[in-house]
C-alpha cells in the first residue's frame, strides 16, 4: 500500500498470452473514443468476457457491437473455447507463473492420485468418451447381466411359482367367483408383480451410481457438462438435478431451486424429465430385451439420447424471448477422490429404491386392478373378451394418434396414455392386458410373440424414445407446478417434452422403416 501511494503511476504488466493481448488491443482500437471508458484495460478485459453490464453501460452503436462481436467470435473459435474460459485459463496460468517464481515446495511432485487422474477424466477430448464408456457399463451391468439375472428369478420363482401359483391355489379352493380371481391373479398381482419384477435391474443401477457419486466421479462429470452446457445455453448448475434425475424427476425437479437465474431456473425445470428416471428403466428393459437381445447399447441409448435433447433444447429455448439470456455462472469445488463405504451405497441404494417399491404398492396396486377391469368388462359390465372392452373401445379412439410413430394400437395406446400418470404403469399395463403378468421378463418367449402383434423393432425403440421425453407422471407434473409457480408455465413445460416426444419418435420411426424394414 506504501508503495502504491508514493508511486501512483505503475505501469501495468501484461497478464495474458501474446494473442489475448493483441485482442485485446484490438478491442481498444474500436472503442478508443468512447468517453464512458475511465480504465480501459479493465473495460476491454469485461468486453471480452461479454459482460452485460458493462455493455449496456458503454451503450455500443450497432456496428461497434457487431465489430466487437466478430473479434470475440474469430478469437473463440481459434482456440475451440468461449472467451469466460480463456479468460479464466490464462489468469491462473499466470498466477501459476507467479507462485512457481515465489514459492519452493519440500515435495517436488505437486500432483495428488485425485489431480493425476483428474488430467484424464477431465481432459478435453477424453473426458466425454470416457464418461459414454462408463454409463454404457453402469446400464450394462444393471440391465444386461447382474441386474436380468435377479429379475429373472424374481419374476420366475419368486413371483410366478411362489406367490402367484399359490395365491392362484387358495383362491380355487376356497371356490371365489372367477371374476375376482382373474381380478386378484392377473390384475393385482400380474400388475404389481410386473413392475416389482424390475426391482433387482433398479437397484443394481442405483448402487453403480451411488458408487460413482460416493467415489467422486460425478462432481468431475457436472465439472465436464458445465462447459457443454454452457456452450448451448444452458447452466453448468442444470446439470445437478439431471443427475439427481436419474432417480426421480420429482426431487430433481425440486432441486432446480440452487439456480438463482428465473429463466434458467424454468429451462432446468423443463428439460430434466428427460433424463430417464427408475420408473422408464423397467419399459427400456422390456423392450430392449425383446426386440434388442444382442445390442447391449438399446436401453443406454436412451440416456444419451436425454441427454442430446436436453442440449438441442437448450439452443432452441435459448433463441426465444422466453428463455433468451447468459446462463449464469457454476463454481464448484471437486472433491478428492475415495473409496464408498459399502453401508454408504447401500443406504443410498435403498433410499432410491424404496420409492419405486411404495409406489409399485399404492399406485400401480390401484391402477393394475382398474386396468384389469377396464379390458374383462363391456360398457354393460357383462365379462368380455379383451378386444371388446371398455379399454379397446377407448384405445381404439386414442390409436390414431400414434399411428404415424409405429404404435397405431389399442393396446399401446392406453399404455402410453396409462404411462403419463406412473410410467412404471407401462409395464403393468403390457403385464395385465397380456395375461402374461410377473411371467413379463425379457427373454420370455411368449413376450417376444406377444409384443411382436404390437411392434417391429424400429416401432418399439419409437416407443421408448416417447416414454422417455413425453410428459412426466403425475407426481412430477405437481412438483413442476409447484416450482414454476403457475399453470401457465406447467403447461407450456408439458406441452413442449409431449410435442418433442412426438416429433422425435415421429422421426425415428419414418426413418427407422426406411432403412431397416
Amino acid at each position: 500500500i506504501e508503495i502504491g501511494k508514493k508511486n501512483p503511476k505503475v505501469t501495468l504488466l501484461n497478464t495474458f498470452s501474446k494473442d489475448t493481448e493483441n485482442l485485446l488491443s484490438n478491442i481498444g482500437d474500436l472503442l478508443k473514443d468512447n468517453s464512458l471508458i475511465k480504465n480501459p484495460r479493465w473495460f476491454y478485459v469485461k468486453i471480452f468476457e461479454r459482460d452485460e453490464k458493462v455493455l449496456d453501460y458503454l451503450k455500443l452503436d450497432d456496428n461497434t457491437k457487431s465489430k466487437v462481436d466478430y473479434l470475440i467470435k474469430s478469437y473463440e473459435d481459434t482456440l475451440d473455447d468461449d472467451a469466460e474460459s480463456i479468460i479464466t485459463t490464462e489468469r491462473y496460468d499466470y498466477i501459476g507463473k507467479i507462485t512457481t517464481s515465489c514459492i519452493e515446495k519440500k515435495n517436488k511432485s505437486t500432483l495428488t492420485t485425485s489431480d493425476k487422474i483428474d488430467k484424464i477424466v477431465t481432459n478435453r477430448w477424453l473426458a466425454l468418451p470416457i464418461f459414454a464408456l462408463v454409463m454404457l457399463g453402469v446400464y450394462y451391468i444393471a440391465v444386461t447381466t447382474i441386474g436380468t439375472i435377479a429379475t429373472d428369478w424374481v419374476n420366475d420363482t419368486l413371483f410366478a411359482e411362489i406367490i402367484q401359483g399359490n395365491v392362484s391355489n387358495w383362491l380355487m379352493d376356497m371356490q371365489v367367483a372367477d371374476w375376482l380371481h382373474g381380478l386378484i391373479v392377473d390384475g393385482i398381482i400380474g400388475g404389481v408383480g410386473a413392475v416389482l419384477g424390475f426391482v433387482p435391474q433398479i437397484m443394481v443401477l442405483f448402487f453403480l451410481i451411488s458408487l460413482l457419486e460416493d467415489c467422486g466421479y460425478m462432481a468431475r462429470v457436472a465439472f465436464i457438462m458445465d462447459r457443454i452446457f454452457r456452450r448451448f445455453g444452458l447452466s453448468g448448475k442444470s446439470f445437478i438435478p439431471m443427475l439427481i434425475g436419474s432417480g426421480c424427476s420429482v426431487p430433481a425437479v425440486m432441486a432446480s431451486r440452487t439456480i438463482e437465474n428465473d429463466k434458467d431456473r424454468k429451462m432446468t425445470i423443463m428439460l430434466t424429465p428427460f433424463i430417464p428416471c427408475s420408473a422408464k428403466l423397467p419399459v427400456f428393459a422390456l423392450l430392449a430385451g425383446a426386440f434388442f437381445p444382442d445390442q447391449p447399447w438399446a436401453a443406454p441409448s436412451m440416456y444419451f439420447l436425454g441427454i442430446a435433447m436436453v442440449i438441442l433444447s437448450g439452443i432452441i429455448l435459448k433463441k426465444t424471448k422466453l428463455f433468451k439470456g447468459e446462463p449464469a455462472p457454476f463454481v464448484m469445488e471437486l472433491p478428492q477422490y475415495r473409496i464408498p463405504s459399502l453401508k454408504g451405497l447401500l443406504i443410498h441404494m435403498w433410499d432410491r429404491g424404496k420409492a419405486f417399491i411404495i409406489k409399485a404398492g399404492t399406485i400401480i396396486f390401484v391402477a393394475s386392478g382398474t386396468i384389469w377391469f377396464l379390458q374383462s368388462f363391456s360398457w354393460s359390465l357383462q365379462m368380455v373378451e379383451a378386444q371388446d372392452s371398455i379399454l379397446a373401445s377407448i384405445g381404439n379412439v386414442i390409436a390414431p394418434i400414434f399411428a404415424p410413430l409405429g404404435f397405431g394400437n389399442w393396446q399401446a395406446a392406453v399404455a402410453t396414455i396409462t404411462g403419463f400418470l406412473a410410467k412404471e404403469n407401462v409395464v403393468a399395463t403390457f403385464g395385465v392386458l397380456f395375461g402374461l403378468g410377473v411371467e413379463l421378463t425379457e427373454a420370455d418367449p411368449s413376450l417376444v410373440s406377444t409384443m411382436g402383434q404390437l411392434f417391429n423393432s424400429v416401432s418399439a425403440y419409437a416407443f421408448m424414445a416417447f416414454t422417455l421425453l413425453a410428459a412426466p407422471c403425475f407426481a412430477a407434473i405437481g412438483a413442476i407446478n409447484r416450482e414454476m409457480g403457475s399453470w401457465k408455465w406447467t403447461f407450456i413445460a408439458l406441452g413442449y417434452q409431449t410435442g418433442l416426444a412426438y416429433i422425435v419418435a415421429l422421426i425415428i420411426y419414418q426413418v427407422g422403416r426406411l432403412i431397416f424394414l
